[in-house]
């Protein structure tokens, strides 16, 4: 069994070690990540400049690139064989709803899934980040689930834990992802040399989360396993375009 692990956290996040402390004993686990925190990298491919691909001394491999980057280069270019699974975290912060088109996180498992490789996104939803175990855990279960009982086509998922211990978990949900309220406003401040500086605001509070939710089940204490797809096509508005185009 052959496991990428990869993140948008930089091989340095502590998210990322615990992951490998939990798949470690799995088959055969090879990270690739990302030199620097590339949260809200989406799925971006750096296309301007070379990568180099480097070893840290603790045995993870980083590439000066974003999330995408990291496993396009493992896969296409630096493994000898494709892994059996991309495990993408652990993440420092939820990934549900709205967040899943700008995660860093969910664009390393994405870009798996597009190579054909089943691929799990996994976040802790809190940024205190006390309980990476407990995801480590939940991450281990799902991967042994897959050496067990393998999907009988490539998948990608989208996983958030609550960072509570593994033991007051109440269970595993597969739900739909939920909506954002749009984010907040920019952050409006000006530099020592009197320019003007802009924060992008926080994410928007929950507006869809109902039952059946990634929200809902995260707030009820359940992890949230979502099912992703990459077509964008708004299909029901096909009609309606055609004829608007006549």
């Amino acid at each position: 069994m052959r496991i990428l692990l990869s993140n948008d956290d930089g091989y340095f996040a502590p998210g990322l070690s615990a992951l490998a402390d939990a798949l470690g004993d799995l088959g055969d686990v090879v990270v690739v990540a990302p030199e620097q925190n590339r949260s809200g990298a989406s799925n971006s491919l750096t296309l301007d400049r070379p990568l180099f691909l480097k070893k840290a001394a603790n045995g993870f491999h980083f590439v000066n690139g974003t999330p995408t980057d990291c496993v396009h280069l493992a896969v296409t270019g630096m493994l000898d064989s494709l892994p059996d699974i991309i495990v993408s975290g652990i993440n420092n912060g939820a990934n549900m709803g709205d967040d899943t088109i700008y995660s860093g996180t969910v664009a390393a498992a994405t870009e798996g899934y597009l190579l054909g490789i089943p691929s799990i996104a996994i976040s802790l939803t809190s940024f205190d980040g006390r309980n990476f175990a407990s995801a480590g855990l939940v991450a281990r279960q799902l991967v042994e689930r897959f050496i067990r009982q393998p999907m009988q086509e490539p998948v990608l998922l989208n996983v958030n834990v609550p960072d509570i211990p593994y033991s007051e978990l109440k269970g595993m949900e597969v739900t739909r992802l939920g909506r954002r309220h749009k984010a907040e406003p920019v952050v409006k401040t000006v530099s020592p040399r009197n320019e003007t500086l802009y924060w992008i605001g926080a994410a928007g509070a929950a507006a869809d989360a109902g039952p059946g939710t990634d929200f809902n089940a995260v707030e009820r204490g359940c992890v949230s396993i979502t099912p992703l797809q990459i077509d964008l096509t708004h299909s029901a508005q096909l009609p309606a375009l055609v004829q608007w185009m006549e």
